[in-house]
């Protein structure tokens, strides 16, 4: 059975590169929690529609990377894969070089406009900041699904010798997860990574428990990740000034290159880490602090209402990959409370387009092709990866992408009635939604109370988005035409595709 999953990721990978014009013509490959993501020197070279054809391929997202939608789990699969067929390519005889620098050359005009389109400076910022977090997602995962295994064994008076081993597996991580925000930013930002994250392991360390300033003692911890990231990035900065990277080291001069390797580190720790105990830990720890309280006052006062309207602008966010900015506030809250509430509010969005996709398969009864898309795409749907039923549904025929909006507005309308309630709803960790998120749902209450309003939350999510869409998610034209035939043509009208980037 493994040769054969491996069988079929290998199989996966060898049927994508021709389809995104062979290996020279791939400046770079990663992957995040559903996509394969390629740096392309030629955007022309690409068959979209036969790279959405393949089995595996839930869709496709052009941004500034091309992104291919595979779902998670297979992703993480089908990467090495891919990119042990390139670096065999490109190391093949008779691979050419110049025949490289001649393709990057002919697409770097397509490139750069694509670039410009999508590079507003709030975007780029957003996409750093996607860049930081996004790899620590699968670490929160497992540890979150642990912390929730521990909890459970407690709670059922079982295995108690084995639970503090839980605790300290799933606490582990989060202990020191600003050393590696640190890490990550410094990374990001052009610096020297493992310079970031020592300044970060500063918050963290439990001897900053003996300094006092401003009449305050710090605490360990203080400033989380937020300071991390600050801290990481002013690292970057007196690292760049003493080696000469900003203008003001070229004007005030630079640390010797004789002298580099013993200054520049001394003084990017020393500066930076002075700024963090005595500047950045108070205004980072103040702001944690704030953000805490505010998600705590908004879903205590606002309840439904601040529910209806989080999960029903939550696709339209990731339409215009603004959701990102929520990366750190989660990633706060977690560290702070043990779980963030806003993201099962969020996950109403989801469900709201998988009602509105099931509608929308009633509705065209004689459509083949949009039929057969709701048929594939539902399964990974329930599971909270939406970009199939977003892309290859609800989106291009438009009506129905708002009708999900507003399944996605009473499901979290729903969840944000019980918070006010006081039954708080959240998740250990990030990432996952949909029927994927039981595993991570923690709150106030017991376990049992915790995951019936996430449940109910889904089912309200799931009948408005149906509903909505059923009764007005088409015009009488539009149900004319796209039932017109039953033929295999894609009947959807053409629409120009948004490019969020994933979390």
């Amino acid at each position: 059975m493994a040769t054969d999953s491996a069988d079929k990721n290998s199989a996966t990978a060898a049927a994508i590169l021709p389809l995104v014009g062979g290996a020279g013509n791939i400046s770079s490959v990663a992957h995040c929690m559903t996509r394969l993501r390629l740096g392309l020197r030629d955007r022309s070279l690409v068959q979209d529609e036969a790279l959405k054809a393949l089995p595996a391929v839930m869709g496709v997202v052009d941004d500034d990377t091309y992104q291919i939608v595979l779902g998670p789990g297979t992703v993480a699969r089908v990467t090495p894969e891919f990119e042990a067929l390139v670096a065999a390519a490109g190391s093949a005889p008779g691979s050419s070089p110049a025949a490289a620098e001649e393709l990057a050359a002919h697409g770097a005009a397509i490139k750069a406009a694509r670039k410009a389109k999508n590079s507003t400076p709030f975007k780029l910022f957003l996409r750093r900041i996607a860049n930081i977090f996004v790899p620590l997602i699968p670490a929160l995962i497992g540890c979150g699904i642990i912390a929730g295994l521990g909890g459970l064994l407690t709670n059922l008076g079982m295995l108690p010798t084995v639970v503090p081993a839980l605790t300290a597996m799933a606490s582990g991580f989060m202990s020191l997860i600003a050393v590696f925000v640190g890490y990550n930013t410094a990374k990001e930002f052009g610096g020297t990574p493992i310079l970031g994250g020592a300044v970060a392991a500063i918050i963290v360390f439990p001897g900053v428990a003996n300094i006092e300033a401003f009449g305050q003692k710090l605490s360990p911890g203080q400033g989380g990740v937020l300071g991390a990231l600050a801290a990481a990035v002013l690292a970057v900065y007196v690292e760049k000034w003493c080696r000469g990277g900003t203008s003001r080291a070229k004007r005030w001069g630079r640390v010797p290159q004789s002298l580099d390797v013993l200054v520049t580190p001394t003084l990017t720790v020393l500066v930076s880490g002075l700024v963090t105990i005595f500047g950045l830990m108070f205004v980072a720890g103040a702001v944690s602090t704030a953000i805490g309280d505010f998600a705590d006052w908004l879903l205590a006062n606002g309840g439904a209402g601040a529910g209806f309207v989080l999960g029903g602008l939550f696709l339209p966010l990731v339409m215009l990959g603004l959701h990102q900015a929520l990366i750190p506030i989660h990633t706060t809250l977690i560290e702070q409370q043990g779980f963030t509430v806003l993201l099962p509010i969020l996950a109403m969005a989801g469900a709201g387009q998988v009602g509105a996709a099931a509608a929308v398969y009633l509705r065209l009864p004689h459509n083949a092709s949009i039929r057969s898309t709701i048929k594939s795409a539902l399964p990974a749907g329930f599971l909270g990866v939406g970009e199939p039923l977003i892309y290859g549904v609800s989106l291009p025929l438009g009506r129905p992408f708002v009708t999900a909006c507003v399944g996605g507005a009473f499901g979290g309308g729903f969840v944000g009635l019980f918070n006010m309630l006081g039954d708080k709803v959240g998740s250990t960790a990030i990432g996952p939604s949909g029927w994927a998120l039981f595993p991570l749902l923690n709150g106030n209450r017991g376990l049992g109370e915790t995951i019936a309003v996430y449940a109910g939350g889904l089912l309200v999510g799931y009948g408005a988005g149906f509903l909505a869409t059923y009764w007005f998610g088409f015009t009488k034209p539009m149900l004319e035409e796209l039932n017109a035939t039953a033929t295999a043509k894609d009947p959807t009208p053409p629409t120009k595709e948004p490019t969020p980037v994933s979390p």
